[in-house]
């Protein structure tokens, strides 16, 4: 065995303080280059690109969430001995900086407008340079292991290039076209918004029923945006609905315009719902647009940009929708044709995720991509195999939404973004401009106006970020990226993209090699501690880089990585990360109890015959350890790789094994010496395996352990190989369960936790714990039996070989008085219990009435104070005559 030197070990503090080394220690190994990628290495390739965040943001607890565990990923690779690339930047959050920006030049009395485009843009970067992308160094602080020297944004010369290609190549694919559609639109912000900044909401409002029309011909129709009726251009009526027939094909005054509207029969009306009548405004509804396109309706458009009302030829136009919604009803009301009102109706409403007003559906010229070929390709990835999802049920919900998926509308009404590259001639030419083409130039010759939605850019990230449309080193060597690490609450969004846009713009490749990756792990949301979502408004929202202040990075990543199950959304709290905070503290301990007593990691441990029960117990619990991890891993089963670690450090390792090393190491000589072997060992395998999920603390002590470089680059674990000693963990298993029932025993008999008492084992030769006879009495406080020896109480314990009798002698162990005083209170406490539960179990009003669950939990806590009294009743007939 050769063993590291005292002189290259690194001195540990007398505690673990993480403020004092995370900063220094994340320097080092970002100038030591730990995390740069080699895209010319002979390494088999792992590539992760981050989920960018956007440029506005700061870490939250969903960003720790999910960073965390694609650097577990990461950090595991690199010591597997893959070329591991974890590739960083930043997204340009196109809606949310064009709102901070406008916000700031408001509060400096600057319409943006005034600054015009360029002036505008320029005062943006200026905003990003001096503000943007304070979430880097955040990341730095939760430990993430990036390649900075790739660090990208969406908005580089790189990527905009990137962007452009795309762009051109779909247009003149026939995939791009501009039509007038309905879309999402934000009144506040000016400008069609996507899918998933929209957010549904539960809201009280108001349905009004009001009649159109009079006398025979009169229909009533129901509504909770009665100001839309102003851009109502047909009533619809089911065909089979006999009721109205013979209205179908006939025109019926619309009630406030001045204009008749007709009545059409469409199969989308439900008869059953309300009258069986609905109005039908095609500009601005997603199921009357599809009446209005299906009829060859007319579609006026009757708000304008901020959602004010216009061009409907009524006293109304220049209101604002809500102010409008009052005054239209009202209007209707003086004319008698509000039929009836509900208030408060409770209906969901969508809402700006940015601006958090409501969103309103508006027919607008936009630019959409056909998503038809680029969808059914993205789901054949999944469906053939290329690309698996995990957990695989979720694979569904994959296909529920890339199968049915609408035209994407690509185009926003901003000015800070991806502008697209469309230039429209004086006599009506259109020209899109690859970007290594020059515009049209000369008179009457402009640009479109207009930005492409953020989620354009981003869905080129896997490829984008690597180079492309040029053939570069990382592309080959990195993509298709390996793993998607993302949350399964965008897996329609961003995933979505990103498989149709690389299939299609990596289409040149292989259908295998095209991917943007080869796998999606889908974790869900951090809730608290009670399953509720966190949110500013409920007060439960969590800062991770305040959990970091309080209890270190390394208690934070492993909280984390411990509620994340497949799929399946994270419960958090405080009380958790400071459990957590306890387990770092026990592994330095533990370490350092090690260190102290000149355990070392060797190269060759001594021969298994040489070595003890404990010893050969330990170390194939290692071993499977080892093994579980990497079936674990390789399943992204991170919770269950945290609890399996967990513990084996805390409940074997600590509790057991470092017990049982104090013992060994007393007896000196070669037992000592294989021990100190051992405990280095485990240790040694125990922080590599830890490492990537809590990177400092096992840092700093396997450095102090190995004497070595860095752990960030030490090779991962793997299984020995030598066949488990199924024997000897027979004999550790029944050596555990006789000190676990010795030292319940002496707690139920009232002694004190360190005080030893005398006592004779018998039995111990049939279980063939004879040699371990030392570490019983070490481990259970029990003195050898003397002269006149004469047990007071006495245990058996029954093990899978035979029986052990454990004679005990507690006089003077144990204050009788008191003991016998404490049981009568315990026992009077568990009597009071008993009685109440009963008095409720007997009656009948209780055990009727009261739902199961309750009923089921007073039985369980009648059943418990039952053996509660008869446990208390037991130890106090043992107790001696005080």
């Amino acid at each position: 065995m050769t063993q590291t030197s005292p002189a290259q070990r690194r001195e540990l503090p007398s505690t673990w303080n993480p403020a004092d080394v995370e900063a220094e220690l994340y320097q080092r190994w970002v100038d030591a280059g730990y995390f740069e990628a080699d895209a010319n290495s002979d390494r088999p390739p792992f590539s992760i690109v981050i989920p960018p965040p956007n440029v506005t943001g700061s870490l939250h607890i969903g960003h720790a969430f999910e960073h965390t565990l694609m650097d577990l990923l990461t950090r595991r690779r690199r010591m597997q001995g893959y070329e591991a690339l974890w590739l960083p930047g930043m997204d340009h959050a196109s809606i949310a900086v064009q709102a901070l920006v406008e916000r700031q030049l408001q509060e400096e009395g600057i319409d943006h407008r005034e600054l015009g485009r360029e002036g505008f843009l320029e005062r943006v970067w200026q905003w990003k340079e001096q503000h943007g992308g304070a979430i880097l160094s955040q990341m730095r602080r939760l430990g993430d292991g990036v390649d900075w020297s790739r660090e990208r944004f969406t908005m580089d010369a790189g990527l905009s290039r990137a962007v452009n290609t795309m762009f051109k190549r779909l247009y003149e694919d026939g995939l791009i076209y501009r039509a007038e559609q309905l879309v999402n639109w934000s009144p506040n912000m000016r400008t069609a918004i996507s899918d998933i900044e929209v957010e549904h909401r539960e809201v009280e409002g108001e349905l009004v029923t009001m009649r159109y029309g009079d006398g025979d011909s009169a229909l009533e129709v129901a509504t909770t945006r009665v100001e839309t009726m102003l851009g109502d251009t047909a009533v619809a009526v089911h065909p089979e609905d006999d009721r109205y027939k013979h209205l179908v094909g006939t025109e019926i005054e619309l009630p406030l315009t001045g204009r008749t509207i007709p009545v059409i029969a469409d199969e989308h009306v439900d008869p059953e719902f309300g009258s069986g009548a609905v109005k039908v405004t095609p500009a601005h509804d997603p199921n009357d647009f599809e009446i209005g396109r299906r009829h060859d309706l007319p579609m006026p458009t009757i708000m304008d940009e901020r959602g004010r009302i216009a061009d409907t030829g009524t006293r109304f136009d220049g209101m604002d929708r809500f102010e409008a919604r009052e005054a239209v009803r009202e209007a209707l009301r003086e004319q008698g044709r509000i039929v009836a009102e509900k208030r408060p109706y409770v209906h969901s409403v969508g809402h700006s995720s940015r601006s958090k007003e409501p969103i309103e559906p508006r027919l607008s010229m936009q630019w959409f991509i056909r998503v038809g070929p680029l969808a059914k390709a993205a789901g054949d990835a999944v469906r053939d195999g290329r690309v698996e999802v995990h957990p695989p049920e979720l694979a569904k919900r994959y296909f529920d939404w890339i199968d049915n998926l609408h035209d994407w509308a690509i185009s926003r009404q901003m000015w800070w973004g991806h502008r697209i590259p469309i230039w429209y001639g004086p006599n009506g030419e259109v020209v899109c401009v690859g970007p290594d083409e020059e515009p049209p130039t000369g008179e009457g010759w402009h640009q479109d106006e207009d930005v492409l939605d953020t989620w354009f850019s981003s869905g080129l990230w896997p490829f984008s970020t690597m180079g492309w449309p040029d053939d570069t080193a990382d592309l080959r060597r990195f993509y298709p990226t390996s793993v998607l690490v993302t949350g399964y609450d965008i897996l329609f969004f961003w995933v979505a993209r990103m498989m149709m846009l690389g299939l299609y713009g990596m289409s040149d490749r292989s259908p295998e090699e095209a991917v943007p990756f080869r796998r999606i792990a889908l974790h869900g949301i951090v809730r608290d501690k009670h399953g509720k979502k966190m949110s500013k408004s409920s007060g439960n929202t969590v800062d991770p880089l305040q959990w970091i202040d309080t209890y270190g990075t390394d208690a934070v990543r492993f909280t984390l990585a411990r509620g994340a199950n497949p799929g399946a959304d994270a419960p958090m709290s405080d009380e958790w990360v400071a459990g957590a905070r306890s387990f770092v503290t026990k592994l330095f301990n533990a370490t350092r109890f090690a260190l102290g007593k000149e355990a070392f990691a060797p190269e060759r441990l001594p021969d298994r015959a040489e070595l003890t029960d404990a010893d050969r117990w330990i170390l194939d619990r290692c071993d499977a350890l080892v093994t579980e991890v990497d079936e674990l891993l390789e399943d992204f089963q991170f919770a269950k790789t945290v609890e399996a670690l967990y513990h084996f450090t805390w409940d074997e390792f600590c509790d057991w094994y470092v017990e049982l090393s104090k013992v060994q190491l007393d007896e000196g000589g070669r037992r000592a010496e294989h021990t100190r072997a051992v405990l280095g060992r485990v240790l040694d395998v125990l922080l590599r395996l830890l490492h990537p999920i809590t990177p400092f603390v096992t840092e700093v002590l396997w450095t102090a352990l190995t004497g070595r470089e860095s752990v960030v680059v030490a090779e991962w674990p793997v299984p020995t190989g030598e066949p488990a000693d199924a024997a000897a963990a027979g004999r550790i298993d029944a050596f555990r369960r006789l000190v676990t029932e010795i030292r319940r025993f002496r707690a139920d008999q009232g002694v004190k936790p360190n005080q030893r008492v005398a006592a004779d084992l018998e039995g111990l030769e049939t279980v063939g714990l004879v040699e371990h006879l030392p570490a019983i009495r070490s481990l259970a406080r029990l003195e050898a039996p003397g002269e006149g020896f004469n047990a007071s109480s006495s245990m058996r314990v029954g093990l899978a070989d035979g029986e052990v009798t454990v004679g005990i002698d507690l006089s003077g162990a144990v204050d009788v008085a008191a003991e016998r005083k404490r049981l009568t209170k315990d026992l009077e406490a568990a009597r009071k219990e008993l009685d109440g539960t009963e008095k409720k179990l007997n009656n009948p009003s209780f055990t009727e009435k009261a739902p199961a669950e309750v009923v089921d939990k007073i039985r369980s806590r009648r059943e418990t104070a039952l053996a509660e009294i008869e446990r208390i009743n037991t130890r106090l007939e043992s107790l001696p005559e005080s």
